[in-house]
C-alpha cells in the first residue's frame, strides 16, 4: 500500500505539465545526441548542467535522466543505418543491425531496437521502484565508516570495469582524488592546492572538468576525423518485425534485459558493459555462432536492450546509497550537489517528489521515446548530413556560454579549456576520463567521511575493519583487486573489451 501511495506522488509529480515537457525536452535532445555520431549523453549533460540552475530540481533531473536513457535509443538508429555507433554503447549493435540494413531488413532492426529497449526501459523502472525502497532502508545503517569504505568500493569496481589498461584507470582515479581536494579545507579554512590563485580556492568546479574532458576534446577528436558514410535510408522498408522475428528476438531481449539490469547496479557499470557483455552471451548460446556479424537479429535485440536496463539500474546506487556507478552518475551528482541536494537514502525521505517522480518519468519517457524514435527515422537520419565544421563550433559556443554562466567568471571558461586540451592529449594515450571523474566526485565524499568516522571513533583506524559492514565492504574490494590483478582474468578482461 505505501509502495503505491509513493507512486501514486511520482505520477502525480511525473505528469505535470512542466515536467512532461522537460521530460520530452530531454528525449529529444538524448535521441538527438545518441544519432548524431560525436556527442554523447556525457558530453551533453555536462554541457547542460549550468542550465539546471535556473530549473527545478524535479525539472532539472527529469530532463537530464531522459539525456541519458534517450541517447540509448538514437545510438542504434546512426548504428543500423550508418554502421557508426552514435553512443558508445551501440558499438556491438553495429555488428549486426549495419548488416541486417544491408540486406534490406533495416526497418526490422530499428523496430526489434526499439521494442528490446522500450522492454527493457520498463523493467529497469520497476526494479528501481521495487528494490530502492529496501536499499534505502539498508542504508540507513551506514555511518561515517561504511559511507567511505562502500565509496572506496566504488573506486575499486569502476577501476575493474573500466575499458583499457588497469594501471591508466588506478592513475585517473588518483588524479580525480587529487583534484579533488584543491580548494578550502572545510575544518581548517586553510587554502590547500590552490597556488595563490583566488579562484581555485573554492575548488575545481566540476561541471568545467567535466565539459572540458567530455566536452571540448570529443569535438577535438571529432573535427581531425574524416568520415565516409554509406546511408540506407531508402532500405528501411515496413517497420513491423514479423512473428518469425519477434519469436526468435523475444528471448534474447529478455536476456538482454536480466544481464544490463544486473551489470547496471555495479560500480563501472551500466549501458556500455551491459550491451557488450549482452552480445557475448547471445553469440555463445546461438546454434551457430557464426551468423552473428552477418545479420543474426538477436545481436540487435540482446546489447539494446541491455544498454537500456542497465541505464536505468543504474540509478539505484545513485539514489539509494549517493554512490556513482558511472560517469553519467556522476554528472548527475553534480546535478543534486548544484541544488543543495545530498545524494543518498535521505533523498526519499526529504523529496520523496523528486526521488518518486524521477522513477515514475522514467517510464514516461520510454513511452516517448518509442513515438520519438520510429515514425522520425527520416529527419534523424538527415541530420547526420549536418557538416562538422558547421555542428561543432556552434557546439563549443553552446559549451562557452554554459561555463561561463556558472559563475559569470572567464577562469571558469579557460579552466574548461585547459581541461579539454588535457583530455584531448588523454584520449590519444588511451586514458579514460570516466574514472577521473568519478574520483572527483567521490573524493571531497570520501574525505568528509572518513574524517567524521576518526573523530567518531577518537582517532581510532580500526573503526574501519571492526565494523562488520565497512569490514564487508572493504574485503569486496580487496578481493576484486586480487581477482583483477591475476593474468588469467586480466586477459579475458582486456579480450573483452576488444571490438570484433
Amino acid at each position: 500500500m505505501e509502495v503505491l501511495e509513493h507512486l501514486a506522488l511520482g505520477f502525480e509529480t511525473a505528469l505535470s505539465f512542466q515536467n512532461i515537457i522537460y521530460a520530452f525536452l530531454g528525449c529529444l535532445i538524448g535521441t538527438l545526441v545518441g544519432v548524431l555520431p560525436g556527442l554523447g549523453p556525457v558530453p551533453t549533460i555536462a554541457m547542460l548542467l549550468p542550465i539546471t540552475y535556473a530549473l527545478p530540481p524535479v525539472a532539472g533531473l527529469i530532463m537530464l535522466a531522459g539525456i541519458y536513457y534517450g541517447a540509448q535509443y538514437g545510438g542504434s538508429t546512426t548504428a543500423i543505418l550508418v554502421n557508426l555507433p552514435g553512443e558508445t554503447s551501440a558499438v556491438v549493435t553495429c555488428l549486426d543491425g549495419y548488416q541486417m540494413a544491408r540486406n534490406g531488413r533495416a526497418g526490422q532492426a530499428l523496430a526489434i531496437a526499439a521494442i528490446g529497449s522500450f522492454f527493457a526501459g520498463c523493467v529497469g523502472t520497476l526494479l528501481i521502484a521495487a528494490f530502492a525502497p529496501p536499499l534505502a532502508e539498508v542504508a540507513f545503517q551506514f555511518g561515517p565508516a561504511e559511507y567511505f569504505s562502500l565509496m572506496c568500493l566504488g573506486l575499486v569496481g569502476a577501476v575493474v570495469l573500466a575499458s583499457g589498461s588497469l594501471i591508466k584507470a588506478i592513475c585517473m582515479i588518483l588524479l580525480g582524488l587529487l583534484i579533488g581536494m584543491v580548494g578550502t579545507d572545510v575544518n581548517s579554512g586553510v587554502a590547500r592546492f590552490s597556488f595563490g590563485i583566488p579562484e581555485l580556492t573554492d575548488g575545481i568546479d566540476f561541471a568545467a572538468v567535466a565539459m572540458g574532458v567530455f566536452g571540448f576534446s570529443e569535438i577535438i577528436n571529432n573535427v581531425e576525423q574524416k568520415e565516409e558514410r554509406e546511408v540506407f535510408l531508402d532500405k528501411i522498408g515496413h517497420l513491423y518485425p514479423t512473428w518469425p522475428d519477434l519469436k526468435e528476438a523475444a528471448p534474447a531481449i529478455i536476456r538482454g534485459t536480466a544481464i544490463g539490469s544486473a551489470l547496471g547496479i555495479l560500480p563501472g557499470g551500466g549501458a556500455v558493459m551491459s550491451s557488450f557483455a549482452s552480445y557475448t552471451v547471445e553469440k555463445k548460446l546461438a546454434k551457430d555462432p557464426s551468423s552473428f556479424g552477418k545479420g543474426n537479429i538477436r545481436g540487435v535485440a540482446g546489447p539494446e536492450s541491455a544498454n537500456n536496463a542497465g541505464s536505468q539500474t543504474s540509478f539505484i546506487p545513485l539514489l539509494t546509497l549517493g554512490i556513482p556507478g558511472n560517469a553519467i552518475m556522476a554528472l548527475m551528482v553534480g546535478a543534486m550537489t548544484i541544488h543543495n541536494i545530498q545524494p543518498g537514502p535521505q533523498v526519499m525521505t526529504s523529496n520523496p517528489d523528486l526521488f518518486w517522480g524521477l522513477i515514475v518519468s522514467m517510464w514516461i519517457g520510454n513511452l516517448m521515446l518509442v513515438i520519438l524514435n520510429l515514425p522520425l527515422i527520416g529527419i534523424w537520419v538527415k541530420l547526420l548530413k549536418v557538416p562538422y565544421p558547421i555542428l561543432f563550433p556552434a557546439i563549443l559556443l553552446i559549451c562557452s556560454i554554459g561555463v561561463y554562466t556558472l559563475n559569470y567568471n572567464v577562469f571558469d571558461i579557460w579552466m574548461t579549456a585547459a581541461f579539454g586540451l588535457i583530455g584531448y592529449i588523454w584520449s590519444k594515450l588511451k586514458c579514460e576520463g570516466a574514472p577521473l571523474l568519478l574520483g572527483l566526485v567521490l573524493g571531497p565524499m570520501m574525505e568528509e567521511n572518513f574524517r567524521r568516522a576518526l573523530l567518531l571513533s577518537r582517532g581510532d583506524f580500526t573503526t574501519f575493519v571492526t565494523r562488520p559492514l565497512s569490514a564487508t565492504l572493504l574485503v569486496i574490494a580487496v578481493i576484486l583487486v586480487l581477482i583483477v590483478a591475476s593474468p588469467t582474468i586480466r586477459k579475458k578482461r582486456e579480450e573483452t573489451f576488444v571490438e570484433d
